[in-house]
């Protein structure tokens, strides 16, 4: 399985969610798209799983690696 990677942290959070979807819509099916962010991606969760029918919902994980520091990995079908 093929993983990109994106850094959100430098990146000013209106252009965030476009870069994310633009990322999103590169991969393959079965690869992922791994996010690291300032804080937890809870509603682009909930954006991807309700706007995205190729988002993998159930393989999505976001773990928090410090205070301001969340790395989500976002699976495609």
């Amino acid at each position: 399985m093929n993983e990109q990677q994106l850094d959100l942290r430098e990146i000013p959070p209106p252009e965030r969610h476009p870069k994310i979807f633009d990322a999103f819509e590169d991969l393959e099916s079965g690869e992922s798209l791994t996010l690291v962010n300032d804080h937890d991606p809870k509603p682009l969760y909930h954006q991807m799983n309700a706007e995205v029918p190729s988002f993998d919902a159930d393989g999505y994980v976001v773990d928090r690696i410090g205070p301001n520091e969340f790395v989500a990995t976002l699976p495609k079908k």
